[in-house]
C-alpha cells in the first residue's frame, strides 16, 4: 500500500503543479499578474519502522514570487512620473503661446514704439498719432490674451486637481475593501494572490496621483499614507482627501478626513499628478501670472505719468492712456474710454502744439526700468524675454526629468517582472516536467496495482 500512497500523493501534487503552470499561462498577458508555484516537501515516514523512505509528497502551500521591495521601486517610479508628466502640458502650451511672435507682448512693444517713433516725424498729424492710439490697443489685447491664456491654465488646473482627488478617494476605498478581502482570505485559508495582485494595481494607479508610503501589516493587508505620513488606508479604514482653504502664507491646502480625525496639510511636495500640479501652480504659473500684470502695471505708471506731464493739441493737460485692472482677466490692460488722437499729449508746451519734448520723453521709457517679482527690476522688452527664457529653460528641466522617470519606470517594471512576472519558456519547461511527473506516479500505480495482482494470484 506504500507504494500506492506515494503515487497518489505524487500524482495529486503534480496535478497541483499543472493547475498552478496553466494559470500562470492563462495570465501570461494580464497586467500585474504575479506568477505563483507549487511547494513540494518530502512526506516523512511514519511508526518505527526503518524500512519505511517516506509517505510521499506533500504541496504545504502555493508560493507568490513576489518581492515587497521591487513593488517599492515601481509605485515610487510611478509617483515620479506622474508629476512630471502631469505638468508638461500645460509648459508646453505656454511656451508655444509665448513663443509666438505673431502675438507676444514683446511684438506689441515693438509695434507701440515703432507708431511713438513715426509721430515724432509730425506731431501734429492726425494719422499718426491715430497709429499711436491703434497700436497702444493691440498691445492691451496681447497683455489680456496672455492673461485669459494663463487664467484658463489656472482653471484647468483646479478642474484636473478635482479630477485627481476623487480618483485618489476611489482608489483608496478600494485598497481598503480589498484589505478586508486579503484578510479574510487568509483566516480561512483560501489562496489570496488574485486579490494582492488587484490590490497592488490600485496602489500603482494611487501611486501615479500622489506620492505614498506602503507598510505590510501581519494580517495582509496594506496600511498606506502621504509621503508627509498623514493615512490614506490602514485596514478597512478609509480616508478622504478634499480642497481645504489656502493656509496663512496663501499656500494650496488640503483636508484629509480619517476615522474621527482631520488633517490639514500644504498641497505643495505631495509627489505624484497631484503634487506636480500645485508645484507648476505655485513655482511657475502664478509668478508668471503676476510678472504680466506686474507688467502691464508698470507700463501704465510709466506712460500714464509721463503723458500727465504733457499737453494735448488743444493745450489741455495730459490724459492717461492705459486703464489698468488686475482683478480682471479679459481686461487686465485697456485704452482709456473716449481718449482721441488730440489727447495724447505730446508737446511739453501747452502753447506750442508741435513741440514733441514729451512725446521724445515717452519714447525715452523704452529703456526704463519696472519693478517685475519674479525678476526683479528690468525693462519692459528684457522682462519678458526674460519669462520666455526661463519658462524654456523650466521646461527643458521638466522635460530632461520626466524622460529619467519614463527610464526609470521602465526598469522598475522589468525588475518586477524579473521576479514576478510569467516566463513562457520557464512555463513552458515546467508544463512538460510536472506532464512526466504525473505519468511517471500513473506508471507507479500501474506496477503496484500488477505487483498486487501477482500476490493474491500466489495466495490463491
Amino acid at each position: 500500500m506504500s507504494m500506492i500512497s506515494n503515487a497518489l500523493s505524487g500524482t495529486l501534487a503534480a496535478q497541483a503543479a499543472l493547475n498552478v503552470t496553466s494559470q500562470n499561462i492563462a495570465n501570461l498577458q494580464t497586467p500585474g499578474y504575479t506568477r505563483q508555484g507549487i511547494l513540494l516537501r518530502a512526506a516523512a515516514p511514519t511508526g518505527n519502522s526503518g524500512y519505511s523512505p517516506g509517505n510521499g509528497v506533500q504541496t504545504p502551500q502555493l508560493i507568490r514570487f513576489a518581492d515587497a521591495y521591487k513593488s517599492q521601486q515601481l509605485w515610487e517610479s510611478a509617483s515620479t512620473q506622474g508629476r512630471h508628466a502631469s505638468v508638461q502640458t500645460y509648459l508646453t502650451q505656454l511656451e508655444r503661446v509665448m513663443g509666438d511672435d505673431v502675438s507676444t507682448i514683446n511684438g506689441g512693444l515693438d509695434d507701440f514704439y515703432a507708431a511713438l517713433n513715426a509721430a515724432s516725424v509730425e506731431p501734429t498729424s492726425a494719422p499718426l498719432r491715430q497709429q499711436v492710439i491703434a497700436s497702444a490697443e493691440a498691445l492691451t489685447v496681447r497683455f489680456n490674451s496672455m492673461n485669459q491664456v494663463l487664467a484658463n491654465q489656472r482653471s484647468a488646473i483646479t478642474q484636473q486637481r478635482a479630477a485627481v482627488l476623487d480618483q485618489v478617494n476611489v482608489l483608496s476605498a478600494e485598497i481598503a475593501t480589498l484589505n478586508g478581502k486579503i484578510a479574510g482570505a487568509g483566516a480561512t485559508g483560501a489562496n489570496p494572490s488574485a486579490l494582492i495582485d488587484e490590490r497592488d494595481n490600485r496602489i500603482d494607479a494611487l501611486a501615479a496621483l500622489v506620492g505614498l508610503n506602503v507598510v505590510d501589516q501581519a494580517d495582509g493587508s496594506l496600511s498606506v499614507s502621504l509621503k508627509n505620513g498623514t493615512p490614506l488606508v490602514v485596514g478597512t479604514t478609509v480616508g478622504r482627501l478634499e480642497v481645504a482653504a489656502p493656509l496663512a502664507d496663501g499656500t494650496p491646502a488640503l483636508t484629509v478626513h480619517f476615522a474621527k480625525e482631520t488633517f490639514t496639510l500644504a498641497s505643495r511636495g505631495l509627489g505624484g499628478q497631484l503634487g506636480g500640479l500645485d508645484d507648476y501652480q505655485a513655482k511657475t504659473l502664478q509668478p508668471l501670472a503676476q510678472s504680466v500684470s506686474d507688467m502691464a502695471t508698470g507700463l501704465t505708471t510709466l506712460f500714464n505719468t509721463q503723458l500727465a506731464a504733457g499737453y494735448a493739441l488743444d493745450g489741455t493737460a495730459g490724459k492717461p492712456l492705459f486703464q489698468l485692472d488686475t482683478s480682471s482677466v479679459s481686461a487686465l490692460l485697456t485704452i482709456t474710454p473716449g481718449l482721441t488722437a488730440q489727447d495724447l499729449a505730446f508737446s511739453a508746451d501747452p502753447a506750442l502744439p508741435g513741440n514733441s519734448a514729451n512725446l521724445l520723453a515717452l519714447i525715452a521709457l523704452k529703456d526704463q526700468s519696472v519693478p517685475i517679482a519674479s525678476l526683479g527690476t528690468v525693462q519692459l522688452g528684457d522682462a519678458y524675454t526674460q519669462l520666455v527664457s526661463n519658462l524654456g529653460t523650466t521646461s527643458q528641466q521638466n522635460q530632461a526629468a520626466l524622460s529619467v522617470a519614463d527610464t526609470v519606470r521602465a526598469y522598475a517594471k522589468a525588475n518586477w517582472a524579473s521576479t514576478s512576472g510569467v516566463n513562457e519558456d520557464e512555463e513552458a519547461v515546467n508544463l512538460v516536467q510536472y506532464q512526466q511527473m504525473y505519468q511517471a506516479n500513473m506508471k507507479v500505480f500501474s506496477v503496484a496495482n500488477t505487483l498486487f495482482d501477482a500476490t493474491l494470484a500466489i495466495l490463491r
